[in-house]
């Protein structure tokens, strides 16, 4: 039984008041973190950033805004393209402000690779092994 999926998107990064440039993003599902999608963004052979979200997020994300804090998601149609808008805020600046990038996603890629991930392990079938995680908290990782 297949436990892990991964693909690889071509994404739009906009940073502050810059206009969009393509980047990777290399998003994967393990069943071992069930509520995890993780998302690595790269450049050039470079990453610029990883980020860990909430499977059920992402996929709300897709038709309503969610997520406060350092992410938010919604949708985003931009003429015949129907995108995920995806909001990060990073750490503080020197000015006090915070670093922010926000990512366009072609949607449909979003909802098929939530397919995959939902075969591996269907929604309300996710098991937390709550021993293991007790022993990496108390292990301070």
């Amino acid at each position: 039984m297949k436990s892990f999926t991964h693909t690889t998107l071509v994404v739009q990064l906009q940073a502050g008041d810059t206009d969009r440039c393509p980047v990777l993003a290399h998003l994967s599902y393990d069943a071992a973190d069930p509520f995890a999608v993780t998302f690595l963004f790269s450049h050039d052979g470079r990453v610029l950033a990883r980020w860990t979200l909430d499977r059920d997020m992402l996929g709300d994300g897709l038709s309503r805004p969610v997520g406060m804090g350092d992410v938010r998601l919604r949708p985003a149609s931009t003429g015949r393209w129907e995108e995920l808008r995806m909001e990060f805020l990073g750490d503080p600046r020197p000015d006090g402000g915070r670093h922010h990038a926000v990512v366009f996603v072609w949607a449909p890629a979003v909802a098929a690779f939530l397919r995959e991930t939902h075969e591996i392990v269907p929604p309300g079938q996710e098991k937390v092994r709550v021993d293991d995680f007790l022993a990496e908290v108390m292990a301070g990782g």
